[in-house]
């Protein structure tokens, strides 16, 4: 397992984190897949369209029109929107790998979620092994 850390400097971003996760893919060359996963409970990990910054911006403005910040939870640190986006949004992506390269569609990306930052965020990546044929 390998990990990198991320920087947030907004209580709700989107941030790619395609070449670090790329970066790890590389180590694991025999490996068939990669999981990436959030070990926080107020930020998740996706992957989604990454050419037009404008489907990060709108993914972001759905989720706090869905889940305000305001609404009237009984948790009491303020962040229970956070933690609600994080469980509809997901903690892990599974990402395939050929010849340790992820295999992404041509608009994909990998981005963390974060949903009560600014924050340093830890985001763990695992290598996969292929089944053995036969």
């Amino acid at each position: 397992m390998t990990s990198f850390t991320v920087s947030t400097s907004r209580r709700e971003a989107l941030v790619d984190i395609t070449e670090q996760v790329a970066a790890a893919a590389a180590r694991h060359s025999q490996a068939a897949a990669l999981m990436v996963f959030s070990p926080h409970t107020t930020c998740g990990i996706l992957i989604n369209e990454g050419a037009d910054p404008d489907v990060a911006h709108d993914v972001l403005a759905f989720l706090h029109r869905l889940v305000p910040q305001s609404s009237h939870f009984r948790h009491v640190e303020g962040n229970a929107d956070a933690h609600i986006k994080t469980i509809m949004v997901g903690s892990s992506v599974s990402v395939m790998l050929e010849s340790g390269r992820l295999r992404l569609g041509t608009w994909q990306r990998i981005f963390l979620a974060e949903f009560d930052g600014p924050r340093r965020r830890t985001v763990w990546v695992q290598a996969l092994a292929a089944a053995p044929e036969g």
